[in-house]
């Protein structure tokens, strides 16, 4: 593991480790004090409705900190977050680690020097808002340590943008078009298609329609085609409708990159994101474009080079007046 990885796996790691032990400093300082059975659930009034053995609690407590701290340390390092999503995601551990903590320990304090049947007062509402309150804190001091931790360094992370044009004559013209295999959208159509039907025959055909129109209108992208020309980026379906369509005069240049599905546009399908939207069937190489508006569309597609290639040869011939 490099040094920079190191160092996003202690980050993220760090507030469940701090939970944990502060949960059992706290532990050890009190233990004779605390009946067999503790009071661990308590209801809406905070009545004591639910309890547990000290070893239970420590058998309970030691893997599920433990665990949720490799399971964020995990993600930080190969889950392929960067810029503001990492931030959220460590300042997300931090708040997680502190509200458990919190509750963890005040359950302990509830404890103390109670009756077998659970304290009289039960656990004060009180401790929700003090939980949450310390979720917050902790979560503004994790994101602005996560702005001075390195970036992992992740195998699947971006190469360089190539940025290739494809020789043409004058007169010439010339276009590109490759289809997308998304193996998940007959999967998605044929669900779609049985939940509706099923909702229309089961309960109401109010709710079963709609499921089915969705269905429809999913199916058209099932063999998405995407296709560079003089009139700029397209990607269309089955039928002529619906598409998105990328005129050149709003591109300022293409590239040609990997992309990650999840980290970048937050999943697959037609994705909208602050900074960029694009068609995102996988993750891979993609059509990458910038916009002059600021904000980037984005295509998985194969051999994205030649379409990225073709439309920077097409715009510097539009901006060549040619």
């Amino acid at each position: 593991m490099t040094s920079k990885n190191l160092g996003r796996v202690a980050l993220a790691a760090l507030p469940f480790l701090l939970a944990l032990f502060i949960d059992l400093t706290l532990y050890a300082a009190v233990e004779d004090r605390l009946p067999d059975r503790l009071a661990v659930h308590f209801d809406a009034g905070g009545s004591a409705d639910g309890f547990m053995s000290l070893g239970a609690y420590l058998l309970f407590t030691l893997p599920s900190l433990l665990v949720l701290g490799a399971l964020w340390a995990f993600i930080a390092v190969r889950g392929g977050l960067h810029g503001r999503a990492d931030r959220w995601f460590i300042g997300g551990g931090f708040a997680v680690a502190a509200f458990l903590g919190y509750l963890l320990v005040a359950v302990l304090f509830v404890n103390v020097d109670g009756p077998e049947g659970g304290p009289a007062d039960g656990l004060p509402l009180w401790h929700i808002a003090a939980a949450l309150a310390a979720a917050a804190l902790a979560g503004a001091l994790g994101a602005l340590l996560s702005r001075s931790a390195p970036l992992p360094e992740d195998p699947r992370r971006p190469g360089p943008a190539t940025r290739e044009r494809i020789l043409l004559a004058d007169g010439e013209v010339a276009a590109w078009g490759c289809g997308i295999g998304a193996w998940w959208a007959p999967v998605a159509v044929l669900v779609l298609l049985a939940a509706g039907v099923t909702a229309g025959r089961e309960q109401s055909w109010f709710i079963g329609v709609p499921l089915i129109l969705f269905a429809l209108v999913t199916g058209t992208f099932c063999r998405p085609h995407v296709t560079v020309d003089r009139r700029g980026l397209t990607v269309s379906g089955l039928l002529p409708r619906p598409r998105v369509r990328v005129p050149l005069e709003r591109m300022e240049i293409a590239d040609s990159r990997p992309v990650n599905a999840l980290a970048e546009y937050g999943g697959w399908g037609y994705r909208i994101r602050p900074e960029r939207s694009g068609v995102i069937t996988r993750s891979g190489e993609a059509i990458v474009v910038s916009l002059t508006s600021g904000r980037e569309f984005a295509v998985t597609v194969a051999d994205s080079a030649t379409g990225a290639a073709l439309l920077n040869t097409l715009l510097d011939r539009q901006r060549a007046g040619r």
